[in-house]
């Protein structure tokens, strides 16, 4: 699709109108979506044929000491995926402190295990009844 022999022109008159805040086919976001629907461009034009307007754009809008919307968005997200990090980084070290006394208590369960088969297999005194002493109950 050839582009528009007005194009251009189009994309600069949209730029002003969204950025005096008097937009006439978008919301006015100060995003490229909302400037090419404003200049009635497909966006293509604005990130493939003219990327020196779009980069003029963003440039503007920092000047006029805004930011652009998609910057606040993935702003907004780089602030939502560190907190994210430090969450999953304290619940990794809570799962290691888990592991170290989980580790610890087997270890305790192990010795006890084997010192209760020692034992079981263990042969066993005989009980020896010395002179003078009742004698005990015979097993039946």
């Amino acid at each position: 699709m050839s582009p528009a022999h007005d194009e251009r022109d189009r994309i600069e008159a949209a730029m002003d109108r969204i950025l005096s805040g008097m937009p006439e086919h978008s919301t006015g976001a100060l995003t490229i979506v909302a400037l090419a629907q404003e200049a009635q461009v497909p966006r293509n034009a604005l990130t493939q044929r003219h990327p020196d307007l779009r980069n003029g754009f963003y440039d503007k809008v920092r000047q006029r000491g805004q930011v652009p919307d998609a910057e606040k968005r993935l702003r907004k997200q780089i602030v939502k995926l560190k907190e994210l990090r430090a969450a999953d980084a304290e619940e990794l070290a809570q799962l290691r402190e888990d592991v170290a006394g989980l580790v610890r208590t087997v270890n305790q369960l192990t010795l006890e295990n084997h010192q209760l088969r020692t034992e079981l297999t263990a042969p066993r005194a005989r009980l020896r009844v010395l002179p003078g002493q009742p004698q005990p109950p015979s097993p039946r």
